[in-house]
């Protein structure tokens, strides 16, 4: 019997299988596909490889900005994505070297609970049988469809997974989301000469993201020639064609060659006997702070809790259960979870959206931003409570991905505003826009 037995190998399963195995616990891991999970093999990993190709060519094309001319810039498909085969296939790899080193023992195939034993719980994978004491489950999620009508059996319509094998690129793309897969879709499509148009049925772009930011992000690519149909319900897909009804109550059309369905994701909760186990699920399945269910013994990460659906959420929820497990004191927060977008400019935030006050400067109070973005617009904005608690940092501007951190530490530490003013920040970076914008509170 297995002290731990974890159903799912992506950013929760994997990383909980490696902490839990180094910890001395015999641990066997189930993945029915590729380890890595969505994030890495049909989410984050891919579709930034195909994001830094875009922006190499949209540099390319843009070069005259700096004093570079580039002559006959070209961007090659198929080269793009067989390069985003590879950067996936290493980092598989990796994983997969990762798991052998820490002796935990991967099974590949669909994982099914048989349900509760005497001491643990019992697993049945193809024609075997396993027994662990205790669960993780760590089933991750799927790109929710909607029952539109025309969409079931629609070879014009895909999924992000199915749109990161396109052996060539369309003409004309139609998104159906204007969330952050959305967005994301529509920077690469957009940048790489394809005529994008998104139909979103919220107000506005990334939904519970930045207002401002959203505004201003949508205002830029609306500049690069993206089309935007707000508070739209799309009512009907008519091959490549996607019907939707305006605020007003007309019926219009958006054409294209392909069309995305990007309106969300929903926890996978079915097809792996969750239901011999008898835990709560509500939206996802039910857990507490320390990532336990409603039966003892069994535990749920990532996505499939509904909680938080990113990758490095994923990951932290499974070292807290890990930890709970060990014995170790530790516990989930959700106050200080990072969101980015990878579009061309990016957009990150962090904690609270509205505060006591909220301060705001132009990314180009940054030296360092000015001589790299040329003719590039940012804001950096940084919400206090009324102790001058730093609650929430919202940006937009390259490269706030990597900025985002240092704002997610001052967050989840509490920090205040003369607490970070004290800090030293290294010159010329673009994250002195921190510093920048605090300075505005005194």
């Amino acid at each position: 019997m297995y002290k731990l037995a974890i159903i799912g190998g992506g950013p929760a399963g994997y990383v909980a299988a490696e902490k839990a195995a180094k910890a001395g616990l015999s641990v066997v891991l189930f993945e029915k596909e590729e380890l890595g999970g969505v994030c890495l093999n049909e989410g984050c990993i891919p579709t930034k490889t195909l994001l830094y190709s875009a922006k190499i060519y949209d540099y390319s094309k843009h070069g005259d900005r700096y004093g570079v001319n580039f002559e006959g810039a070209s961007l090659d498909f198929p080269a793009v994505m067989k390069r985003k085969d590879k950067v996936v296939k290493k980092l598989v790899g990796g994983i997969k070297v990762r798991m052998r080193n820490a002796a935990v023992e991967v099974v590949k195939g669909d994982a099914v609970i048989n349900g509760p034993v005497s001491d643990g719980f019992s697993i049945s994978c193809g024609d075997s049988a396993y027994e662990a004491e205790k669960l993780l489950i760590c089933t991750g999620s799927s790109a929710v469809v909607p029952p539109i009508p025309g969409v079931a059996g629609n070879p014009a319509v895909v999924t992000n997974r199915e749109i990161l094998r396109l052996a060539e690129a369309p003409s004309r793309l139609v998104i159906i989301g204007g969330g952050v897969i959305g967005m994301e879709f529509a920077s690469f499509f957009n940048s790489i000469g394809t005529d994008v148009t998104v139909v979103e049925m919220l107000p506005k772009i990334l939904g519970p993201m930045d207002p401002d930011i959203s505004a201003m992000l949508q205002a830029q690519y609306a500049k690069k020639g993206v089309e935007f149909h707000l508070s739209c319900k799309v009512t009907a897909v008519e091959g490549s064609t996607v019907v939707y009804e305006t605020p007003s109550g007309d019926v219009e059309r958006a054409e294209g060659d392909l069309v995305l369905m990007s309106v969300g994701r929903r926890p996978n909760l079915r097809g792996f006997g969750l239901e011999n186990l008898g835990v709560t699920v509500e939206r996802g399945i039910v857990v507490d702070s320390h990532m336990q269910t409603s039966v003892p013994g069994v535990y749920a990460a990532g996505d499939v809790t509904a909680l938080s659906m990113l990758a490095h959420t994923a990951s932290r929820q499974a070292e807290v259960a890990v930890n709970h497990m060990l014995g170790i004191e530790d516990s989930m927060s959700y106050d200080a979870i990072p969101g980015i977008v990878y579009t061309n400019p990016e957009v990150a935030g962090v904690g609270a959206i509205e505060g006591a006050r909220v301060l705001q400067l132009p990314m180009a109070y940054s030296g360092r931003f000015v001589a790299e973005n040329e003719r590039g617009e940012g804001i950096c904005k940084v919400v206090l409570d009324t102790s001058d608690h730093v609650i929430g940092v919202h940006m937009l501007g390259n490269p706030c991905s990597e900025i985002i951190t240092a704002a997610t530490i001052a967050v989840s530490r509490h920090c205040t505003v003369p607490e970070l003013l004290r800090v030293v920040f290294p010159h010329p970076t673009v994250s002195e826009i921190l510093k920048e914008t605090l300075a505005g509170a005194e």
